[in-house]
Parts: C-alpha cells; sequence; structure tokens
C-alpha cells in the first residue's frame, strides 16, 4: 500500500466521541502536501490513527449544508 501524509490545518469540530476513544471530527486536512479539503472521518487521540472517512471540496460541502438544512430531523 501507497504511503501516504496528512497535516491537519485546522480543527473545524467535533462530531461524536466512542466509549473506546476515538473522536468523529471535522477538519481542514492537507493530503500529501495538496491544497486543504473538508474532512469528516474517525481518529485515535492525538491523531496518531485514523479510520475511514469522506474528503470534501468547498463546493461539495456548501452542497451538503444545503441538504441537511432542508431535512426535517427530530
Amino acid at each position: 500500500m501507497p504511503e501516504f501524509k496528512f497535516s491537519i490545518v485546522k480543527e473545524l469540530g467535533t462530531i461524536s466521541e466512542s466509549n473506546s476513544g476515538w473522536v468523529k471530527e471535522v477538519n481542514l486536512v492537507s493530503w500529501n502536501d495538496r491544497d486543504p479539503i473538508y474532512d469528516i472521518r474517525a481518529w485515535q487521540e492525538g491523531h496518531e490513527k485514523l479510520g475511514k472517512g469522506i474528503t470534501l471540496t468547498t463546493e461539495e460541502l456548501k452542497n451538503l449544508k444545503e441538504l441537511l438544512n432542508t431535512l426535517d430531523i427530530d
């Protein structure tokens, strides 16, 4: 598996935390020295290990926000 590197440019917020210590976060992350993009994923304490996640461009994040605003969530 090819190696990759990441840098958390800005921590934006926490969505949830599991009993095992993993934290689901929204961050601005630079992958392999590329421009930062929005990232939603679970991280182990200290950001040493990461789980599967999703990355979004600014435009995709705006579209997601619009979509979420239309949902009737109780």
